[in-house]
């Protein structure tokens, strides 16, 4: 597993957090608990500090980076969708960051709030709490609906769940050469997690 010291600090990683052998780690990184780091995620705190809070998902292929002395931070419940790049940016509890997306130094993501993929937040935007954001540049589209917000709930439960499916049964192996007889699909389960109120 790719994680690696610099200049004498040392990424921390909660146990109850999955990390896939592919992510990549290095200098002033912290996970909190029941977080899911996917495949060739790339997390470097070699200028500044990354925090990710307990019951985020960082997905496939995500590059978090900063600029010299600045944070990047993962607010709790989290996630951020596959191949999204946050540089030195906050992204708020509960939000989601839309695939291939890129949100700029000094940008805030609102509380419970939607990017839409392939979108650009550009450096220093502030975007409300409980909105779509879409664009490039990345403006507030419209105010979520309640239900727009059980739906992403129900995702980011699946995430959190998925942690826990990987920490317990994910394993590397070798191809079969043809499909078994009756082949059984795995377990995905979208449905709502409540995040945990435990401080991290």
């Amino acid at each position: 597993m790719p994680v690696y010291s610099f200049e004498g600090i040392v990424p921390v990683v909660d146990p109850t957090t999955y990390l896939h052998p592919s992510a990549v780690l290095i200098g002033d990184v912290t996970i909190g608990p029941r977080c899911y780091i996917g495949p060739h995620a790339s997390l470097r705190g070699d200028f500044g500090r990354i925090l990710i809070e307990g019951d985020s998902s960082i997905q496939d292929c995500c590059t978090l980076h900063t600029g010299a002395g600045s944070d990047c931070i993962v607010k709790r419940g989290a996630t951020i969708g596959h191949g999204v790049v946050l540089h030195g940016c906050a992204v708020g509890v509960n939000a989601l960051v839309g695939m291939n997306s890129v949100v700029l130094d000094g940008a805030e993501i609102g509380e419970e709030s939607l990017v839409a993929a392939l979108s650009l937040v550009r450096n220093d935007a502030i975007m409300p709490a409980r909105h779509l954001i879409a664009g490039n540049p990345a403006k507030p589209v419209r105010e979520l609906p309640e239900k727009a917000i059980l739906w992403r709930n129900d995702g980011n439960g699946e995430y959190q769940r998925l942690a826990d499916r990987s920490l317990a049964d994910l394993r590397e192996c070798e191809p079969l050469r043809e499909p078994e007889p009756n082949r059984r699909r795995n377990a995905g389960d979208a449905r709502a997690v409540r995040l945990s109120t435990r401080p991290d």
